[in-house]
């Protein structure tokens, strides 16, 4: 009876064993024998016989410290409460179908911890609810759970969640199926199936950070918008004086298509913050597309600087391929063109709203919509992954060639082999790094870390200006030189070997 104690690891290990073995442990604390009520700490039950023929919904109350029991008319005080649809009844075979109602500490029984939990279970209990022999889902008539509480912290969201044991390697909390609707004194879930239910109370923001940040993105790419067109317009004026150094110019090129889809970002998150919640219907799926396209091409075109990168320092190809830089255009404006038509034919893009734990509307924007969630995190979140992942790989192996160059000569002087680094490490942090910051604002709400996203990301298009003058001017002979140099000699190095 007490497994978890005994063995720590059935808690989070993903071996075949242990999985059994917690399948058999919740399907115990579900039936709740006679062995398990009287040998497990933390672990309160009530069984009641309900007929098939009932003509009212059954209501159960709870509490952390007493555990479940029928409702009591005249009960006061902190109770959660559960209303069983009378539809659960009726579609069972049998006349009496037994109702096991448990009320667990997950601290006393050891189980129900998900790994990586960002959100605390109210008062550490779990209900579990169980009707007959078999698992009940897909209920048209939800099973309500009322959890009481007194009045939450602004900073706190309530969340109705229930245990899935597929859910990782050793099971964690999942939202599906269940709608959460938050109260003063309790927040009622309502779930179309029959489980393990609890509340998780997650951090979130405060409607003042949210609007702060808000006022700080909206202020950081209108500056940006203004540095994007001095970067392009210092792009081409040093295109122009650079007519014969086909490197610097492709090089440059390749940066201004960046800056470029940087600047219409932008100008896009601008329009859409301004606009989006007076538009129409069609007018905003429109512009959530547009939104859409300008972010994966900013995310295409850190890709093809990373490919460019690997190509000039390790391939020596980049600027022997004919019509180069043609060919990155029309993948870079290209390619998110077919993944939003994609997303744009299933009806993916409408009004999406920005909220605070309170259901308070911060904002609204055209983009994604909540139904479509999961194009969100596969064009978005996973694509970047992907690119982030890529670029570091990049990045490892540029400074291993650009050591390698030094070692045998290649590069010279401190000063060289700096203007070699910093290129790759300008793109690695310039194009990736402050992105990445995402990955570590997701679930929480660390304040320091979304204003530092937010202002990193806004204000991306004035740090490639600032590194680009920095590179390229006012020595920018000597840039273009170096890099041909570090070309030519791992041509003749690549020769020699054959």
């Amino acid at each position: 009876p007490d497994l978890p104690r005994q063995c720590p690891e059935l808690r989070s290990s993903g071996s075949p064993a242990c999985a059994c073995l917690r399948e058999l442990w919740l399907e115990l604390l579900q039936s709740a024998g006679q062995v398990l009520r009287s040998r497990v700490a933390g672990l309160k039950v009530l069984f009641l016989n309900i007929s098939r023929a009932v003509t009212h919904d059954v209501l159960i109350v709870f509490s952390p410290t007493e555990g479940p029991r029928t409702l009591n008319m005249t009960e006061k005080g902190k109770t959660g409460k559960i209303q069983l649809p009378r539809e659960i009844f009726r579609s069972l075979s049998s006349r009496i179908a037994r109702v096991v109602v448990t009320v667990l500490n997950i601290q006393q029984i050891g189980m129900f911890e998900e790994s990586n939990q960002t959100g605390q279970v109210l008062d550490n209990t779990v209900v579990g609810i169980r009707v007959g022999e078999t698992s009940i889902s897909g209920l048209r008539d939800p099973v309500q759970l009322t959890f009481a509480h007194e009045q939450l912290p602004r900073a706190v969201t309530p969340q109705c969640v229930f245990w899935d044991a597929s859910k990782g390697q050793a099971g964690g909390w999942s939202s599906r199926g269940c709608i959460t609707q938050p109260g003063n004194k309790g927040t009622v879930c309502s779930c179309n199936h029959l489980t393990f239910f609890t509340l998780l109370l997650n951090p979130s923001l405060e409607g003042s950070t949210a609007q702060a940040l808000m006022a700080v993105a909206t202020t950081g790419c209108g500056v940006a918008v203004a540095f994007s067109i001095f970067t392009i317009a210092f792009c081409i004026f040093l295109r122009c004086r650079f007519r014969m150094e086909e490197t610097l110019r492709t090089n440059l090129g390749l940066h201004m298509n960046l800056v470029g889809s940087l600047l219409l970002l932008n100008l896009a998150f601008l329009l859409n913050s301004g606009l989006s919640g007076g538009t129409r219907p069609g007018t905003c799926k429109v512009l959530g597309g547009i939104t859409h396209y300008c972010l994966l091409c900013c995310f295409t075109w850190m890709a093809l600087e990373g490919c460019h990168l690997y190509l000039l320092f390790v391939k020596v190809l980049g600027t022997y391929v004919r019509h180069y830089l043609v060919k990155l255009c029309l993948v870079g404006w290209g390619l998110p063109v077919l993944v939003v038509g994609v997303a744009g034919v299933i009806g993916s893009y409408g009004q999406y709203s920005i909220q605070t734990m309170d259901h308070q509307v911060i904002a609204h924007l055209c983009w994604i919509t909540s139904k479509h969630l999961l194009v969100h995190y596969i064009t978005n979140c996973g694509y970047f992954t992907l690119i982030f992942l890529f670029n570091t790989a990049v990045f490892g192996v540029v400074t291993q060639k650009s050591c390698s160059l030094r070692g045998t000569g290649a590069v010279q002087g401190d000063r060289k082999a700096w203007k070699v680094a910093l290129v790759a490490l300008g793109l690695f942090c310039l194009l990736g790094a402050t992105w990445a910051l995402a990955f570590l604002t997701h679930g929480t709400s660390s304040a320091p870390l979304l204003y530092l996203f937010t202002i990193l990301n806004s204000l991306q298009g004035i740090f490639i200006f600032i590194w680009l003058v920095v590179l390229y001017y006012p020595k920018t002979k000597e840039t273009a030189g170096s890099l041909s140099h570090t070309i030519r000699h791992d041509k003749t190095t690549a020769a020699s070997q054959d």
